[in-house]
């Protein structure tokens, strides 16, 4: 039997369809291949076109948006003269639509609004919430936070989900919100039609109990779940809010199925957060979890350097040292406590002295001189690894007492102002290299165990509150 010649190209074109579908499922992975290829089907190539249909908008929208130059390119390595795609919605009469630009580009990143019980896609909201120092650019990195600033950088480039989701945890102000103010920047330059939204937990909460009282819960689903990545700030405050977990938990799950890319922030690990059901944790586990952990002398010495140096004012160095010293609580009120010294400079035309920086910032230096003792330190640590005190004295060598009395001699180091020879002998006499033996051995340990980095930053915390 002869087919036609109109046969023989609508066969062969349905062949190249298919090695085009396997090249970009092995491409892509079977979770984005699902959600967004294998739904598409060929309807025709016209003039040199390749005419597609898809069955939603939501579909049709992203691949015109995202994969348009990859499906043309493979498309015209097997068959050359292809030089555009189109998707039309199934039943579309017309099949040549041509991409509506202002449909693509009112798709813009949102954030913290749902008016009308609705998330509004005015690019201005974003505008006017992300600050526009808080920039890759402008984030000093350090040993305590480079992981997650690499990481963050990473999702923000990917041209596909690198780990999903992101999950950035540690204490107040060391971080966390500038990261992902950074991440929606570079999304939002790299291309600005792919739906964002960059909320704080608290109103995510806020917006789905409005939703559950106005009785419009589809909308808020629909709104939340159609988005290219969701961003959550202090995801710690739906803890122990059962409706909003259990809503959370399955606009989680509706994301990664899609393979949109999801990043969050809290001031714990997912598993130290209480309050948190459990298949919730187990799915905030599942991508990257990392931590930024308390600022180094190093770190909040670059950073106020970098401060000043954009500030334009010429700081004494010795005022620099000395507020790193001091000031080890956050990076806000590290920056903050520059911005009061700026202020006094340029409105009460005081010179920068380390005099006169002692006496601006007497009150934030009281705060952070809270005494710490070596005895507390050591009772701290010896609750935590429950150790006896005594062995903190002890020459008993084995792993279950050395790393846990090394532990507080870096905390000592750290944490007071003693030198080395003094806190060898709050530690039964040890000699001062021992000391020094300590702080290198658990600073490597920092960077290479993350139990270790862990134990370290809640004792921290302990001995600051």
């Amino acid at each position: 039997m002869e087919f036609s010649k109109e046969t023989k190209n609508k066969n062969h074109n349905i062949e190249i369809w298919e090695k085009v579908k396997n090249r970009l499922r092995k491409e892509l992975g079977e979770t984005l291949y699902r959600s967004w290829l294998k739904p598409l089907k060929l309807k025709k190539i016209n003039n040199n076109t390749i005419i597609l249909s898809a069955e939603t908008s939501l579909v049709r929208d992203r691949v015109e948006r995202q994969y348009t130059d990859r499906i043309v390119s493979i498309w015209a390595s097997e068959k050359p003269g292809i030089n555009d795609l189109k998707v039309s919605l199934e039943g579309d009469k017309n099949l040549s639509i041509l991409k509506d630009k202002n449909r693509i580009n009112n798709k813009n990143i949102i954030q913290n609004s749902y008016q009308s019980d609705k998330i509004t896609n005015n690019e201005d909201i974003l505008l006017s919430t992300l600050d526009k120092r808080l920039t890759f650019e402008n984030f000093v990195v350090g040993s305590p936070n480079e992981l997650a600033f690499a990481a963050a950088k990473r999702v923000a480039e990917a041209e596909f989900v690198p780990f999903n989701p992101l999950f950035l945890y540690g204490g107040v102000g060391l971080g966390k919100t500038h990261l992902m103010n950074a991440i929606a920047w570079v999304i939002k330059k790299k291309d600005p039609s792919r739906k964002v939204v960059y909320i704080s937990a608290e109103k995510f909460m806020y917006q789905f109990i409005k939703a559950l009282r106005s009785k419009d819960v589809m909308n808020f689903k629909q709104e939340f779940r159609s988005v290219d990545v969701l961003m959550i700030d202090d995801v710690q405050f739906i803890s122990g809010k059962e409706h909003t977990q259990e809503e959370f938990f399955h606009t989680f799950n509706a994301l990664v199925d899609r393979g949109c890319q999801i990043v969050l922030s809290a001031d714990k690990s997912p598993n130290d957060l209480s309050g948190m059901e459990e298949r919730l944790k187990s799915r905030l586990g599942w991508g990257l979890v990392t931590d930024i952990q308390p600022t180094t002398y190093e770190l909040r010495l670059g950073i106020l350097q970098s401060r000043a140096e954009s500030s334009g004012i010429s700081f004494p160095k010795e005022v620099l040292e000395f507020i790193a010293q001091k000031i080890k609580s956050n990076v806000r009120e590290l920056e903050g406590s520059l911005n009061r010294i700026i202020a006094h400079t340029t409105l009460v035309g005081k010179i920068i002295t380390l005099e006169n920086t002692i006496d601006v910032l007497s009150d934030v230096l009281r705060a952070n001189n809270k005494l710490v003792t070596i005895e507390d330190i050591q009772k701290k640590v010896a609750e935590h690894f429950s150790i006896k005190m005594s062995e903190m004295f002890s020459a008993r060598r084995s792993k279950s007492v050395v790393i846990p009395r090394q532990i507080a001699m870096y905390l000592a180091k750290e944490l007071t102002n003693l030198s080395y020879p003094e806190i060898g002998r709050n530690f039964g006499g040890k000699d001062h290299t021992t000391i020094i033996h300590a702080s290198k051995k658990i600073d490597k340990l920092l960077n290479e165990n993350s139990n270790i980095s862990e134990d370290i930053r809640l004792l921290k915390s302990i001995l600051s509150n």
